[in-house]
């Protein structure tokens, strides 16, 4: 069952987009997606009224013009936008980039998977989350999401 219904992508990666795209019509048919390319397409497309906000956001990292540490921190920082929850979507697991980011307030972080029914069984995993619910940050143990 897919609770999240308007998701959020930003990654400046054409590929890992439809990657991304491609699992997602595969795990949750019932889903609106938005793609933002950049940090700063992601952050116009949040502050543009009346486009309803996300029930999650993907976030890559390694974007260009405004990377994903800037985006988390000023989504955090911005009172309309601070309780939506964020997901690292990332090809690295660096621990300073994931201690980064789980101080910053980021909800999750997965490392991209190359593989599709990866990416499906961690989509699956993280979508069926009630975000409504489950808004609070989770341990520091359970913060990287893997398929095991």
């Amino acid at each position: 069952m897919c609770l999240s219904k308007n998701i959020y992508l930003a990654d400046d990666d054409e590929d890992d987009r439809l990657f991304f795209q491609d699992a997602l019509s595969a795990v949750c048919n019932d889903v609106n997606l938005t793609i933002a390319k950049n940090g700063i397409e992601l952050m116009d497309i949040l502050y543009l009224p009346p486009s309803p906000l996300p029930d999650v956001i993907f976030l890559d990292l390694n974007m260009p013009t405004k990377n994903g540490f800037e985006c988390l921190e000023e989504i955090k920082k911005n009172e309309t936008l601070k309780h939506l929850p964020v997901i690292i979507f990332s090809t690295t697991v660096q621990e300073e980039a994931v201690n980064k980011v789980y101080k910053e307030g980021a909800n999750f972080y997965i490392r991209k998977p190359d593989n599709f029914n990866q990416l499906k069984k961690i989509l699956k995993k993280v979508l069926t989350i009630d975000w409504l619910k489950e808004v609070k940050q989770i341990s520091k143990e359970q913060f990287i999401v893997s398929i095991a």
